[in-house]
């Protein structure tokens, strides 16, 4: 799934208010609302690759808890440009609130086999690469890629044995084998210039 901040904001350059994302994914994932197999969080989206039995309406109540602590945040910090643009993009049949943080919807997708898995978690743990924030996908702090390619401890969000699901044991599997397939192609790449020199 990917939840977009309105106008494109950039507001996840704040820890503060990436750690508020990451704290509500971690309570939803830990309470067994969710599993997260996978999420990058950008400077105004957030990719994830998630389950649940009750999807839209965790990522409802998701949306709602993170826009809420992120007006109140705004506001304690006086931030009133942020809060001026996140009124006026509101939408106008939104009569109950007076702020609107996030984009309509989440535009979820299906995961159907492993080979797309690959594909969606080679895509979210790339796009700060690609989008040229850092050289290699470990060095991005808000990332699952440390917790499938490094440790545990080294990840910001939980990846517990006690909800591992077939999938999750699928990602961990193939993430694994990429680093091992890229360490290779390293190697190989650093002998072939050895020889060359």
């Amino acid at each position: 799934v990917t939840c977009t901040i309105v106008s494109w904001i950039p507001l996840f350059g704040n820890p503060k208010i990436a750690g508020i994302v990451i704290d509500s994914l971690r309570f939803l994932h830990e309470k067994q609302r969710i599993t997260i197999h996978g999420f990058v969080i950008m400077e105004n989206h957030l990719h994830l690759l998630i389950s649940s039995a009750e999807l839209s309406e965790e990522m409802r109540n998701f949306k709602s808890f993170t826009a809420r602590s992120i007006i109140d945040l705004l506001k304690g910090q006086k931030m009133n440009r942020l809060l001026d643009q996140f009124i006026k993009n509101k939408l106008s049949y939104k009569q109950k609130q007076n702020y609107q943080v996030w984009q309509e919807g989440f535009h979820p997708e299906m995961i159907l086999d492993s080979e797309m898995l690959l594909k969606k978690l080679n895509y979210i743990h790339n796009n700060p690469v690609k989008r040229g924030y850092v050289e290699e996908p470990g060095h991005w702090r808000y990332s699952s890629w440390n917790n499938y390619n490094v440790s545990e401890e080294m990840g910001i969000l939980p990846r517990s044995e006690e909800h591992t699901s077939e999938l999750q044991s699928q990602a961990y599997l193939v993430c694994r084998l990429l680093l091992e397939k890229k360490k290779k192609n390293s190697r190989s790449h650093s002998a072939g210039t050895l020889k060359n020199t």
